[in-house]
């Protein structure tokens, strides 16, 4: 065995120091937290691939119109529940540019990123009908949705989407729709940790059933036209962003600052409610919000509780941001691409030294290389794996703990450094030569 670059005794020591009894459940906090230690106790820098935070300078365009708007003196302003008009103007337009749908601005809702957005937009779908109660995840996912739903007092469902791509998704979905319990269906589009994309024909199952069993579809839009397999920046022209939108009435559509535009510091967000949805009027939110509508319940009730409004300047950076992208004078896609470069590196580092990638496929064509990948390692599970590699100076999470069923580790790219590509060629060969 040769030695590995941190000593075993100083991450085992770590790991019960924090009280953690199983690695494979530990969480993303947990596993920054042990790498941090480690690494000021060992002085081995770690590769630290754990945290899904966006690692790009801020857009300038928003940058700008954000410090002109606090110049101009906006901070003395409440904002507007409904979000400032030229925002919600944008964002409308950014719909139809990219994802060629049309929604009206009223629907168009600046949230504090789409954590704040998916947390109303919950709160909203599961009072709706009190026959529905339960949410359900198209899995794996983002773990912190469920804990709002924990939060909450909410109940939901999962399924790993891994065994039921294609036309098998149809009678998955249908096994839960069935009971008619189901309020919402929520899922990443690329996919938070698996970066699947789900194709038109999966996505055409999931709003015709939908509407069937009268569910309303979350469509989380983080990673906003990454999948750089296609160019999806040029705005109204093909090929757009795919959505269920083009095939079920009631949706929601999270759009967020943080991914596509690097804003992330800034919590900005916009919630886009179809037109039918907005206006829909459920006897049970009427009975309890004054007779109110789906849209006015989310913005007047639920966001008004939760924050009263969203940062003021905030959402004059996003405008211009959104409306620079759609007037074709600001490609967004051309900042974030350099993600996808370093997915397509670090993926044929580990594969080269035996790894696999769990997720590798929508159906019959290799997933795209961007914010996020999966990585297995022979027969060894999430736990063992996350654990190993904490001695190589390596970090990831286990996918158990995003409601997968597979073996393995996502790996997020945006702290990779340059210098860090031949760290990890040079510690996975180690790694190899450990475990033939």
């Amino acid at each position: 065995m040769k030695p590995t670059p941190i000593k075993k005794e100083l991450i085992d020591k770590a790991i019960r120091d924090f009280g953690i009894q199983d690695f494979s459940k530990a969480t993303i906090r947990e596993v920054k937290q042990i790498a941090a230690f480690a690494e000021k106790e060992s002085g081995v820098e770690f590769i630290k691939m754990e945290m899904g935070i966006p690692g790009l300078p801020a857009a300038q365009v928003g940058v700008k119109a954000q410090i002109k708007a606090l110049e101009d003196g906006i901070a003395r302003q409440y904002p507007d529940i409904q979000g400032y008009p030229e925002l919600k103007k944008q964002a409308s337009r950014f719909v139809k540019a990219f994802i060629n749908v049309d929604i009206k601005p009223e629907g168009c809702v600046p949230v504090c990123g789409s954590m704040q957005g998916g947390f109303a937009s919950f709160l909203t779908c599961s009072q709706a009908d009190k026959k529905k109660d339960t949410v359900l995840f198209i899995d794996p996912g983002f773990p912190v949705q469920k804990m709002q739903l924990q939060v909450q007092g909410v109940k939901y469902v999962t399924f790993d989407v891994y065994e039921h791509r294609g036309d098998k998704l149809r009678s998955k979905l249908e096994s839960y729709l069935k009971d008619g319990n189901i309020c919402a269906i929520v899922y990443s589009n690329p996919n938070n940790p698996s970066w699947i994309c789900f194709t038109e024909d999966e996505l055409k199952i999931i709003g015709e059933l939908s509407m069937k069993y009268d569910a309303i579809i979350i469509e989380d839009l983080a990673y906003f036209a990454m999948d750089f397999r296609k160019d999806l920046s040029k705005p109204y022209e093909p090929p757009y962003q795919p959505s269920v939108a083009h095939y079920t009435d009631y949706y929601i559509l999270m759009i967020s600052g943080s991914k596509a535009f690097s804003y992330a510091g800034e919590r900005i967000g916009v919630t886009c409610i179809s037109d039918k949805l907005f206006h829909r009027h459920y006897d049970d939110l009427a009975a309890r919000y004054e007779g109110l509508p789906f849209g006015l319940v989310f913005s007047t009730r639920m966001l008004y509780a939760l924050s009263s409004g969203t940062s003021h300047s905030a959402q004059y950076g996003l405008a211009a941001l959104l409306k620079a992208a759609c007037d074709g004078e600001y490609n967004f896609r051309k900042d974030i691409m350099v993600y996808g470069e370093r997915a397509h590196k670090l993926k044929e580092i580990f594969l080269r030294h035996g790894f696999h990638v769990v997720y590798d496929k929508d159906l019959d064509e290799p997933i795209a290389d961007g914010f996020y990948f999966t990585i297995g390692y022979k027969d060894m599970t999430s736990g063992e794996l996350a654990k190993e590699l904490m001695y190589y100076g390596v970090s990831g999470i286990c996918l158990i703990t995003t409601g997968s069923e597979q073996e393995g580790l996502r790996v997020c790219t945006s702290f990779i450094e340059d210098h860090q590509y031949a760290q990890l060629d040079e510690r996975m060969a180690i790694f190899e030569e450990n475990h033939k």
